[in-house]
C-alpha cells in the first residue's frame, strides 16, 4: 500500500485571504512530502471557491518548488476544457520544472454546472468522448509531431513544445467508476483513479470488482496501480469523530449543489443545498458518515485501510480538503503519518477479506499489530 494526498485550494467565506489559503494548502503537501506521501494531487475546477483550481499545472509548479520528492499529479484535467495541444505543453513544461515528478491523471469532468461555461453547454455525460479522444493524442504529441483529425479536435502536423523530462512520458491515470471506463485504461496502459463518493463501503468492494474484472478482461496488460478517494480525518480521542462529521455535511451540501446541479451558485460560492432535498439523504446520517469516511482513531483508520486493501487497492489517496478547519487538518495528517502510515509500509500486515459485513464485524476489534508504528 502506497498513500497519496488530495489537497485543494478552498473557500466557503470571501472574507478569507487567498494567500492565506494557497500558504496553508502548500503546508500540508510539506507535510506530506516529509512524511513520505508518494503523490499529492490537486484537481482542475473553474469558477467554484470552493474547488480553487483554473490551472492544476500552475499549482503544482508552485508546490514542486517547494517540495523535494512528492510527486505530483493532476487529479484531473478535463479533456472538454482543453486543446490537446495545449495539455501537451503545459503538462511537459510541468514535468520539466517539477525535475520528472508530474503523474498525468485524466478525466471527463463533473459538474454539469462547469460544462455550461467551459464546454458549451454540452452534456456532463458526454465528457468521456473528448476524454478518450485526447489521450492517445497527448501521448503522441510527446513523442513528437502528430497530424490529428478526429470528432472534437483537428490540427495539421504539430508537437509537445517542451517535451517531458519522463521518457517515453508521465506516468498516466484515468479517472474511473463504470465498467467500461476501467477497461479502456487498462487497454491504454493507464493507472486507475476511483472514488466511492459519499457512498457506502460497499461501493469500495463493487469498484475492487469492476478493477478485477478489467484485469481478467486484458490479460497480458501490466497491471496498473489502483487509486481509491475518500475524506479522510484522523483524531486522538474517539470523542471527537462529529467534528468531520459535520465538515463531511456541510462540504456535500456544496458538493450536491454542483453535482446533481440542484442549487444556485452566487460570486462563486455555491450555496449548500437542505438535506432534505437530496435523494441520497440517509448518506448525510452522522453514524453513517463516520463509519464510511476515512474518519476515526489511528486503529479505526487502519482497520478501514486493511479493506481497501483487500479490495485491490494499492494507493490510498487521503482527501484533506472539505472544510475542516485547518489546525484540525494538520493534526489528522500528523497522525496519519506517525500512526496509521508505519502499519503498512513496515512488514506485511494481515489482510483481511474484502467484504463489507467483514468490516463491520471488525469495527469493534483492537487489532495488536494495527498499533505498530
Amino acid at each position: 500500500m502506497r498513500f497519496s494526498i488530495s489537497v485543494s485550494l478552498e473557500r466557503f467565506d470571501p472574507n478569507a485571504d487567498m494567500r492565506m489559503v494557497a500558504a496553508q494548502a502548500l503546508e500540508l503537501v510539506q507535510i506530506a512530502d516529509h512524511g513520505g506521501f508518494d503523490i499529492a494531487w490537486t484537481p482542475e475546477h473553474h469558477t467554484i471557491e470552493f474547488t480553487i483550481a483554473p490551472n492544476p499545472f500552475t499549482i503544482l509548479t508552485h508546490w514542486a518548488a517547494h517540495t523535494k520528492s512528492i510527486r505530483l499529479g493532476t487529479a484531473v484535467v478535463v479533456a472538454p476544457y482543453w486543446h490537446p495541444i495545449r495539455v501537451a505543453g503545459e503538462a511537459a513544461l510541468c514535468d520539466v520544472l517539477s525535475n520528472g515528478r508530474l503523474e498525468f491523471g485524466i478525466g471527463r469532468g463533473a459538474y454539469q454546472f462547469e460544462f455550461d461555461r467551459m464546454a458549451g453547454g454540452i452534456p456532463q455525460t458526454e465528457g468521456g468522448g473528448f476524454m478518450r479522444e485526447m489521450l492517445p493524442i497527448v501521448k503522441s504529441l510527446w513523442q513528437g509531431d502528430h497530424e490529428h483529425r478526429g470528432q472534437h479536435w483537428s490540427f495539421p502536423s504539430a508537437t509537445a513544445v517542451p517535451k517531458p523530462v519522463q521518457r517515453p512520458h508521465p506516468p498516466i491515470w484515468v479517472a474511473a467508476r463504470d465498467v467500461a471506463t476501467f477497461d479502456w485504461a487498462i487497454k491504454q496502459e493507464a493507472n486507475i483513479q476511483a472514488t466511492p463518493l459519499s457512498r457506502p463501503n460497499s461501493e469500495v468492494e463493487v469498484l475492487g470488482k469492476r478493477f478485477a474484472e478489467a484485469l481478467a478482461a486484458n490479460p497480458g496488460r501490466p497491471r496498473p496501480r489502483f487509486l481509491m478517494l475518500r475524506r479522510t480525518c484522523v483524531y486522538e480521542d474517539p470523542q471527537q469523530w462529529m467534528t468531520p462529521v459535520r465538515a463531511s455535511i456541510e462540504y456535500g451540501r456544496h458538493f450536491e449543489n454542483l453535482f446533481k446541479n440542484i442549487g444556485v451558485v452566487r460570486n462563486g460560492f455555491p450555496e449548500p443545498v437542505d438535506v432534505a432535498v437530496i435523494a441520497n439523504r440517509n448518506e448525510y446520517e452522522p453514524t453513517f458518515i463516520r463509519e464510511n469516511m476515512m474518519f476515526g482513531t489511528p486503529e479505526e483508520v487502519i482497520r478501514k485501510i486493511e479493506f481497501y486493501r483487500a479490495c485491490g487497492v494499492d494507493n490510498y489517496c487521503y482527501g484533506a480538503s472539505f472544510g475542516l478547519p485547518f489546525q484540525v487538518q494538520r493534526r489528522s495528517l500528523e497522525l496519519f503519518i506517525t500512526k496509521v502510515m508505519p502499519h503498512f509500509l513496515g512488514p506485511t500486515s494481515p489482510q483481511r477479506a474484502c467484504s463489507v459485513g467483514g468490516l463491520e464485524a471488525a469495527s469493534g476489534e483492537r487489532n495488536s499489530e494495527a498499533t505498530r508504528v
